[in-house]
């Protein structure tokens, strides 16, 4: 099975040991704390299920900036975006301190890591700015990941953790959020080797479902991992339990028995292109995947990135940086010519006119109206379950 990054096994932080646990969310009660911010939070669960392997917290200043800069920590180790706890202000909290990391997105707040807080510094104005371009691309605050950055606050916390819960990722997603612990373990019973990632932040229509169909069969892939992100998105996006029965019913019927495993990952989408590809493929080589599918405009937003940007980066990548291999995937649509889903790149004789294309914009204004996309677009069991959420929004 493929190794995890930088470390031989896994390393999650969740504090498995239900005494230990426990004494922690005692201990935790006398502490001085700090409600963090939804992406620190988010950081806090990718870090307890082992996902951000193999890192023990939150990078000081100094890694923060190399990763930023130059996509690895001050001692080589390969990493694409920082793994930060920025607040506002630090209070009475100082180095040596131990502090309780309280959840932002769940009522009353509870515990959701232990800090012992080796660093407390001031990210300059520039240096944010700096950070911010670098990873994003941008620095432009009508961009949701630049805006949600620059809003946690400018004095970076550092220093090891422990998680006790993983936020409302559990509760709420329960047959779908899984740690990369419990993929790998997954994987390991299936008896896979071969395994493709596919991340998604909506439901799949027609050409995504085919888009893994044909990596499998061209990486001769024993199963498909479905790894949908579970946590905050931007106004608009379709919530996740609705993507989530979505995705399911299209496995159900149009993928064999037990190639394909659904699953969710607690975190904050940062719409950061290229860089959050990359990380992307970091954790999904924690999780275990060999594979992963990138697409055009993978992890964008608006008009920030170039098509194939998020694909172009693996390429500048040092060699050995990583051990899972990418799927370099061009945007697929249905060929009314060949009557299939193909890569546009590799039907060459086709015009626009000969495939399927339909705007987000346009399925979203069809769906409210409660008229399905045609079949080459969407299978109509998966279309029947965004109509119902649509026409529930228009009331």
């Amino acid at each position: 099975m493929i190794k995890p990054h930088g470390s031989d096994e896994l390393n999650p932080l969740f504090v498995y040991d239900p005494a230990e646990n426990e004494a922690l969310q005692k201990e935790a009660e006398g502490l001085p704390s700090i409600v963090v911010s939804s992406a620190t939070a988010a950081n806090a669960v990718m870090l307890g299920g082992g996902y951000f392997n193999p890192f023990t917290g939150y990078m000081n200043k100094a890694d923060a900036l190399s990763v930023a800069e130059k996509m690895h920590t001050t001692d080589g180790l390969f990493w694409p975006t920082p793994i930060m706890n920025l607040v506002e202000n630090a209070g009475d909290i100082k180095a040596g301190s131990r502090i309780a990391l309280k959840d932002p997105n769940v009522e009353g707040n509870p515990v959701l890591a232990v800090m012992d807080v080796e660093g407390v510094e001031q990210i300059s104005d520039d240096e944010m700015a700096a950070m911010t371009e670098q990873v994003y691309g941008t620095t432009d605050p009508e961009h949701p990941g630049v805006a949600a950055f620059n809003a946690q606050g400018k004095v970076a916390l550092s220093g090891p953790i422990k998680v006790l819960n993983f936020s409302y990722f559990q509760s709420e997603f329960p047959d779908t959020f899984r740690t990369a612990v419990e993929i790998r373990n997954e994987i390991k019973e299936h008896g896979w080797q071969k395994v493709v990632a596919f991340q998604t932040r909506n439901p799949m229509h027609r050409a995504h479902e085919e888009l893994c169909h044909m990596a499998m069969e061209r990486l001769g892939a024993d199963g498909l991992v479905i790894h949908m992100l579970l946590g905050k998105l931007k106004p608009g996006d379709i919530p996740a339990p609705v993507r989530d029965a979505a995705i399911r019913k299209m496995v159900e019927l149009y993928f064999p028995p037990n190639s394909a495993i659904v699953t969710g990952y607690g975190f904050d989408m940062l719409y950061a292109g290229p860089r959050e590809a990359v990380l992307h493929a970091v954790f999904r080589q924690n999780m275990g995947a060999t594979h992963l599918i990138v697409g055009r405009d993978h992890a964008g937003v608006g008009d920030y990135y170039t098509d194939f940007g998020a694909q172009e980066i693996f390429d500048t990548i040092p060699e050995g940086a990583m051990e899972i291999e990418i799927f370099k995937a061009d945007h697929t649509a249905y060929s009314k010519k060949l009557d299939k889903v193909v890569m546009m790149r590799e039907a060459p004789d086709h015009t626009k006119e000969d495939f399927v294309l339909l705007s987000g914009t346009k399925v979203r204004e069809m769906l409210g109206k409660g008229i399905a996309p045609p079949p080459e677009f969407s299978r109509p069991e998966v279309a029947k379950i965004l109509m119902d959420y649509y026409q529930s929004l228009n009331g």
